[in-house]
């Protein structure tokens, strides 16, 4: 209902900063000022824009303590590349975004994709509970002439792990590099990531012995059971199959499928 639902919609909603900051303080302070020190309700607007409370006389600015604050590119610009990359399916990588929006330089376009990225993850996050999925999978391409999941060569290893909801459907999913695919790597990551007492379903990986004992219910699936049934690779672990796919989707749409090692973890971490 207050969201713009096509382009030029958005564009007839955002023409100046003027238009952004309306709409961001109608969402801070719908029911009118603020005071964010003292909780104070009413205060009045300063000829610069910023808002001086009634109560404490405190000033603030409806940008002060959001992604846009002390910011020297125009809302107009943020605003639009809010959009772009909520809208596109297959992201926007910073290169893209400094040409589509004429940003003065890369380095300013990657700034502004990495912050509004870094906003996208919830703090605090809880571990994942109930029934969850548990791979592993290797981002960033392959080597010729090599084959497997857990094959040497390729560029780096990622645990997955996806909650279930029944009767069907995906919960909230947790991705994060992996040093290597041995039990004390994949067992760090499984107590990172998933509640203890969760029924944590993988493969047959000898990395995965041991759940039991550290009080998760651990249920293994076997990859040769499964192609004695006809299924294939995707059917053996659905949930993480579906979350990989996507993941490397987006990075071949935004990254070309290369990403460098050092950001790969801020990547995934809002996903």
């Amino acid at each position: 209902m207050h969201y713009p639902r096509s382009v030029g919609e958005f564009q007839a909603w955002f023409r100046t900063d003027a238009d952004c900051l309306d709409y961001l303080e109608w969402l801070r302070w719908p029911a009118g000022f603020v005071c964010p020190a003292c909780g104070h309700v009413g205060g009045w607007r300063w000829g610069d824009g910023r808002f001086m409370c009634s109560g404490c006389g405190g000033r603030t600015s409806v940008t002060a303590g959001t992604i846009f604050d002390r910011t020297r590119t125009p809302l107009t610009i943020w605003f639009t590349a809010c959009w772009l990359l909520a809208t596109g399916k297959d992201g926007i990588s910073a290169l893209s975004l400094k040409r589509t929006l004429e940003i003065g330089s890369y380095q300013t376009a990657w700034a502004m994709l990495h912050r509004l990225r870094s906003v996208l993850v919830s703090p605090g996050r809880d571990r994942l509970a109930g029934m969850v999925e548990v791979d592993e999978t290797y981002i960033g391409g392959e080597e010729p002439g090599l084959r497997g999941g857990r094959a040497r060569g390729k560029k780096v290893l990622i645990g997955i792990a996806v909650e279930i909801r029944e009767p069907k459907g995906l919960g909230r999913c947790r991705m994060g590099p992996l040093p290597d695919a041995s039990g004390a790597s994949l067992h760090a990551f499984v107590r990172a990531h998933v509640e203890p007492g969760a029924r944590v379903i993988t493969d047959g990986w000898q990395g995965y012995r041991g759940l039991e004992k550290l009080g998760y219910v651990h249920e293994r699936r076997s990859q040769r059971a499964a192609r004695a049934g006809g299924e294939g690779p995707g059917d053996l672990l659905p949930a993480v199959h579906r979350v990989a796919s996507l993941a490397k989707r987006w990075l071949l749409g935004t990254h070309q499928g290369s990403v460098n090692d050092a950001h790969l973890a801020s990547y995934l971490t809002g996903r």
